[in-house]
């Protein structure tokens, strides 16, 4: 899944919990409010996934813009293989 794929699902998911949550408290259902908590938690850990994904991503570009700009003030990249 992408990174905005799972903040959606955990948006969602944090939402029904939500609801699931305060239908359970109206209606006096443990299970309900249960539910609600767990669907809640695990819509969080979507959404902390997404944002991981962003970051990762975010310090990949970075990685790669440094290694271009050293490549662009050295004129190339430096070898020092030998073959022997």
């Amino acid at each position: 899944m992408g990174s905005t794929t799972d903040k959606i699902k955990g948006a969602t998911n944090e939402a029904v919990g939500k609801a699931k949550q305060g239908i359970g408290e109206a209606t006096g259902s443990d299970r309900m409010k249960g539910e609600g908590t767990v669907q809640e938690i695990k819509g969080k850990g979507q959404q902390a996934m997404g944002n991981a994904k962003d970051a990762a991503f975010v310090l990949a570009d970075t990685i790669v813009g440094m290694t271009d700009a050293s490549v662009r003030r050295r004129g190339s990249i430096p070898c020092t293989f030998s073959s022997g």
